[in-house]
């Protein structure tokens, strides 16, 4: 791919505009991000980092439709064939090499219509019910899930165009300029900030089949937002916000399991809550934010410690919701554990985490928390 992408920059070069190493470096990060497949994502991306002047839209635009939708069509085949092949491997769809898209069309749709089915088939699919190569392909589309968390209005304000508060300094200091009689009316509005994330996840044994998968729902999350915290939890809690910060997800993960050294072992909820209140949720890192704990509810520890603990973690944050693997397909769910009754009467939402499509929907539900 790097090398279709300098081939087209070396033809706008050759039309006249003036692009270096550097713009093709930025282009080429660019497309790292976006669907390389896709001719829209091609397109913008390289007119946001390889078009300097308005007077050069017009070069570029017969430059892109020359190189990337000409009669010879190479570029567009290489990338239908790179998509196919990238979905066979990650889906166990097989390889129908395109020739022609013109030609072909109808063939095309019909490969992509298998792998939009097989897609939709892994998103309902158990984590635990599925092979490596479908984990790894879940991995991959989960690395695209764009998570926003909830607003609030703080009590700052500042201008606006209209509003409920009016602006008396401006108001008064644009009077003073037509002597005193106020000619305009300026208002305010409160400012709105996005609410703290804290994701609670646990890693001990009875979580195993999820825990990976929920790691990396919080790398996603990790960076798509700013105020995001994330910590694990076997036998104690540990903060793993820090080894989260590594763009790649495997070395994400990678570091994650140096810091936390209970991995898939024993599982004490409430002191690990009990931890974080007084730790992390006293000092304001919760206040006003929603926080999320991944758990299957199996608590080892006394039931009175997590009581307490999710007690006076409701009333620290703004919303508490659960995620328990368990729950499933299941909308009639009714926690049969000592430890999720005991945290039922605390937890604001409850939902399942088991498979891609519970995780989007969380990611869906979150802005709706405000």
């Amino acid at each position: 791919m790097v090398g279709v992408l300098v081939d087209f920059a070396r033809e706008l070069r050759a039309e006249g505009l003036a692009i270096g190493s550097g713009e093709v470096q930025t282009y080429c990060e660019a497309m790292t991000w976006l669907d390389p497949s896709d001719l829209l994502d091609l397109y913008w991306a390289g007119r946001s980092t390889l078009v300097a002047r308005e007077d050069q839209l017009e070069t570029y635009d017969d430059v892109f439709r020359r190189f990337f939708l000409g009669t010879s069509g190479h570029p567009v085949s290489e990338l239908l064939n790179l998509k196919v092949r990238a979905t066979a491997e990650s889906q166990a769809v097989l390889e129908v090499p395109i020739t022609d898209p013109a030609e072909e069309g109808h063939e095309e749709e019909t490969v992509l219509g298998l792998m939009a089915s097989d897609v939709d088939a892994l998103r309902h699919k158990a984590f635990a019910a599925c092979t490596a190569e479908e984990l790894a392909a879940l991995r991959r589309i989960m690395t695209r899930i764009r998570l926003t968390p909830p607003r609030r209005r703080t009590r700052r304000t500042r201008r606006a165009s209209a509003g409920r508060t009016p602006d008396l300094r401006r108001t008064i200091r644009a009077s003073l300029r037509v002597g005193g009689e106020p000619a305009e009316l300026y208002w305010r509005q409160r400012k709105v900030r996005l609410r703290p994330l804290i994701l609670i996840l646990d890693i001990s044994g009875s979580m195993a089949d999820y825990s990976r998968h929920l790691l990396q729902f919080a790398h996603t999350a990790k960076h798509s937002a700013a105020k995001v915290e994330v910590f694990c939890f076997g036998t104690r809690l540990t903060r793993i916000t820090g080894a989260l910060a590594h763009r790649s997800p495997d070395q994400a993960l990678a570091e994650a399991t140096k810091v936390v050294w209970d991995w898939e072992g024993g599982t004490r909820i409430g002191a690990s809550l009990d931890a974080f209140v007084r730790d992390w949720g006293r000092r304001g890192l919760c206040r006003g934010g929603v926080v999320v704990v991944c758990s299957d509810g199996l608590d080892r520890g006394d039931p009175d410690v997590l009581a307490t603990a999710m007690e006076r973690l409701s009333r620290l944050c703004h919303r508490l919701v659960w995620v328990n693997p368990h729950k499933g397909d299941n909308r009639d769910f009714r926690p049969s554990t000592l430890g999720m009754m005991v945290a039922a009467e605390h937890i604001d939402l409850m939902l399942s985490g088991h498979d891609l499509s519970s995780l989007e929907e969380l990611a869906t539900l979150l802005p709706e928390l405000s």
